[in-house]
């Protein structure tokens, strides 16, 4: 247990930065003078929850929505959370070994693609499950053979420290687990609706945004969370300030799923009202 819980602390920092934050708070309330909590996101609750910094929650749900468009099962979420999650820790570096680059640290000399393309979260994630897909029998290859299959590391024992990890990230992110990941900040940023819109279409599809099927299959309440949790993870970098699906909201004011009756149906969010 020591060892899953050290796993999970050193996933991003995140919680140690939490932690530390939480006791210089202590500190700094006794002089009134106290400083905002950094912005952080959050999948499960109490000892076995894991912490995300809202850059690294938008790549895992970028992972996700990528894997619903091509159709693909919960497994290859694992499987690519697990890749990212020991590669760069599911953050977007534009360096690394040799010539690496991004959240999977895929090589262009290797042929995955242009540093730019490998640069787009949604383009790696897409060239990750291409190869993927070309690895025999990988649905039933635990996730380190299946991880190793498409990477070639080095050391390929890497990615089994993640898997439980990636699981519990990959069974909320589909929206197998419901409620889902939850994200809070102190505001949200200024309403980028534009923006929002031309990501969502390059990310999700045409269309999804205003209600149609993620994927262009068939509605389901899955792939409603699994959407609805892309906005949330960037509900502070687009100005989101409320998000509703299925009977369930989350609020900058109350960052958490809360019941709510009038959430009814697909996702729905709510921008922060312009600066006047």
């Amino acid at each position: 247990m020591h060892n899953v819980r050290t796993r999970r602390a050193a996933i991003v920092a995140a919680v140690a930065v939490v932690a530390a934050t939480g006791v210089f708070l202590g500190v700094r309330a006794l002089l009134h003078d106290v400083q905002p909590a950094p912005p952080t996101c959050q999948v499960g609750t109490g000892a076995t929850a894991l912490v995300l910094f809202p850059e690294q929650a938008e790549n895992a749900t970028t992972i996700a929505v990528v894997a619903r468009r091509m159709h693909l099962p919960d497994h290859a979420v694992t499987v690519a959370i697990a890749t990212a999650l020991q590669e760069s820790k599911l953050n977007n570096y534009p360096f690394g070994d040799r010539d690496s680059v991004g959240l999977f640290q895929q090589r262009p000399s290797q042929g995955w693609g242009r540093p730019d393309q490998l640069l787009t979260p949604s383009f790696a994630a897409r060239a990750f499950f291409r190869h993927l897909l070309a690895v025999p029998r990988w649905q039933r290859l635990p996730v380190t053979a299946a991880a190793q299959s498409v990477q070639h590391s080095a050391d390929g024992t890497g990615y089994a420290q993640w898997e439980e990890e990636a699981r519990a990230l990959a069974r909320v992110l589909t929206g197998e687990v419901v409620p889902g990941m939850t994200c809070r900040f102190d505001e949200a940023g200024l309403p980028r609706a534009a923006a929002l819109a031309a990501l969502g279409r390059r990310e999700l599809g045409a269309g999804v945004l205003e209600g149609q099927a993620l994927g262009g299959g068939t509605p389901s309440t899955a792939t409603d969370w699994t959407v609805a949790q892309w906005l949330v993870s960037r509900a502070r970098t687009y100005g989101l300030i409320r998000v509703s699906v299925h009977g369930r909201t989350w609020t900058v004011e109350a960052p958490r799923w809360t019941p709510d009756a009038a959430a009814t149906g697909a996702p729905s969010y709510v921008l922060a009202p312009e600066p006047s």
